[in-house]
């Protein structure tokens, strides 16, 4: 027979691995729910890390594969060029080209397959940077990773000439020219008159004269460029402007090109004014879908 000592002794060992088996299933089950707490708390960040970065582009809006925010026609009306978008909103955005001026005044806004080329003129010169650091009193974008070539013929010379190549062939490829579009073009232009913005204000609000006269102007001749352009026939006084320089005046051409330049040998970048092609350039339409 089990004697009274073994019988205590047993016992007393069941109920000790008992007890052990409760305290491990409560701290499992209470780990569990911090786990199910933290991964609640993480969401909630995360979708507010979303809703503030969603915030941060209020009023932007999209019209095929074209977004933009801001309009250049607001600085006239309010007589000021406040930033409406910081670039570092866009930031991770892949096949991302986008043009516009940066807020006050301060420069122009050129980002070339999410790379951003950022110019202000300083003194006589200007400088560039490569951050997503700066605002925009109006911008346009589009997030574009194929692209379908076309040889631009001799035949093509000047900005006029090249807002109707644009338009042929965007048609020709079954792009709806109803609605905004963006374009590029690649190769050595024979020149390119082009500025980059600088606030000449003098603090007072903006009119026509005051916006005219803060420009620099630059000019560039037979360099290799990288330009970006949008199209549109309906956004005059949003991210483009109603006449160019490179339409003569008189002539009943409306603008419908906003096109910016990027230089593969020098710092050049800014807005382009006028433009005359070079042989063997190349437009890049959006591939189809």
């Amino acid at each position: 027979m089990v004697s009274r000592k073994k019988l205590i002794k047993a016992f007393c060992l069941r109920r000790v691995a008992e007890n052990a088996k409760r305290v491990k299933t409560r701290v499992r089950e209470k780990m569990k729910r911090r786990s199910i707490v933290l991964g609640f708390a993480l969401a909630a960040i995360l979708a507010g890390a979303f809703v503030t970065a969603y915030a941060a582009i209020v009023g932007a809006k999209k019209e095929g594969i074209v977004e933009y925010v801001g309009a250049q026609k607001t600085i006239f009306s309010t007589g000021k060029a406040e930033s409406v978008i910081s670039l570092e909103d866009l930031a991770g955005r892949k096949g991302l080209y986008a043009i516009g001026p940066i807020d006050r005044f301060d420069g122009e806004i050129t980002i070339f397959d999410s790379k951003p080329y950022i110019t202000k003129v300083r003194g006589k010169y200007f400088i560039m940077d490569n951050t997503l650091k700066h605002g925009a009193f109006f911008l346009v974008w589009t997030e574009q990773e194929k692209w379908q070539d076309v040889p631009i013929p001799g035949t093509v010379k000047g900005y006029v000439d090249l807002q109707k190549f644009v338009k042929a062939q965007a048609l020709a490829t079954g792009i709806d020219v109803t609605k905004p579009f963006p374009f590029l073009v690649s190769g050595s232009p024979v020149e390119i008159k082009w500025h980059i913005n600088v606030d000449r204000t003098g603090g007072k609000p903006i009119t026509n004269e005051l916006f005219v006269k803060s420009k620099e102007p630059f000019v560039t001749k037979n360099e290799p460029v990288d330009i970006v352009g949008f199209y549109s026939e309906s956004h005059s006084g949003i991210f483009l402007s109603q006449y160019a320089p490179g339409i003569p005046e008189g002539s009943g051409i409306m603008n419908a090109m906003h096109i910016h330049h990027v230089s593969r040998i020098s710092k050049a970048s800014g807005h382009i004014d006028d433009i005359t092609l070079g042989e063997g350039m190349v437009l890049r339409l959006p591939q189809q879908q």
